[in-house]
């Protein structure tokens, strides 16, 4: 089991499923913690039962609905005043919907929870993370990916479930691919991957049978967090424990310039140019 506790880890999405479990583990090797949800009275459970199982007593949490851009803003704001974070894990995300719902800003709101989110959080604590350099960003992604129409990105016409949740998940390994580019310089990797297919969580339950097990999804995880590879290697997408290649518009300059244009103008935030200038 790998120390961590020379290690400042801000984990989203912490309170069920595979962040839930990678928390768990996480507290167990001794990393302080900065967990987040959107329920106080789930987070407080949440750290009194990690505090008992583990005895790491350098656990928080913060609250944020990311169906709210403000939320997520005041959030990155929060987490900028603390002395120290040197990994990010976006993990807190939606799955396949039924239905087709915006957030309080309009916005298709799977591609708001799982992509803007991510966004927001990793442009805005980019200069904190690299004056804790080696720091390291990972996205949890998926192996479902799809095309990004960006005269429809919010998918007002032929909305399905399937689309918004494979595109929000192709938005962000686009995302890692072009902060690996942009953060190489400043000692801040950025990785993603899709951690397990079908793990038994909440957000797989109600449509697919589950095919592979939370904790197969925590080793993967857990291996770009602790893995001294992965304080060198970036600009990675990995399915499960292999480096593969992502779909194909990920490695599309026009689409990547497209979305990092498109995110700009939907949250107020601008796409960091390095690190320590933006």
């Amino acid at each position: 089991m790998t120390d961590l506790s020379d290690r400042t880890i801000f984990l989203t999405g912490a309170t069920d499923g595979l962040g839930r479990a990678v928390a768990e583990e996480l507290a167990s090797r001794g990393a302080t913690l900065i967990l987040h949800g959107r329920s106080r009275a789930k987070g407080d459970q949440l750290l009194a039962e990690l505090r008992a199982s583990t005895g790491n007593r350098e656990l928080s949490y913060e609250t944020a609905d990311f169906s709210c851009l403000q939320e997520i803003q005041d959030l990155a704001t929060r987490l900028l005043a603390y002395d120290r974070l040197d990994t990010l894990v976006n993990n807190a995300g939606m799955g396949v919907e039924l239905r087709r719902r915006e957030s309080q800003e309009g916005h298709e709101l799977t591609f708001q929870v799982d992509y803007l989110a991510c966004y927001i959080l990793s442009a805005r604590l980019a200069p904190l993370l690299a004056r804790n350099a080696p720091a390291r960003i990972i996205n949890v992604a998926s192996a479902g990916q799809a095309a990004i129409d960006f005269d429809n990105v919010m998918l007002r016409q032929r909305w399905s479930g399937e689309q918004a949740y494979c595109q929000a998940k192709l938005a962000q390994i686009i995302l890692t691919f072009d902060l690996a580019a942009t953060l190489e310089n400043d000692g801040v990797t950025v990785n993603a991957l899709h951690p397990a297919s079908y793990m038994p969580t909440k957000i797989v339950t109600h449509l697919y049978t589950p095919q592979s097990s939370v904790a197969e999804g925590t080793e993967n995880l857990l291996r770009l967090v602790e893995d001294p590879r992965y304080a060198h290697r970036t600009g990675r997408y990995l399915n499960r424990a292999d480096e593969v290649r992502a779909h194909y518009q990920a490695y599309d300059e026009e689409a990547r310039l497209a979305l990092r244009s498109t995110s700009a103008v939907l949250t107020g935030t601008p796409f960091p140019c390095t690190a320590t200038v933006c």
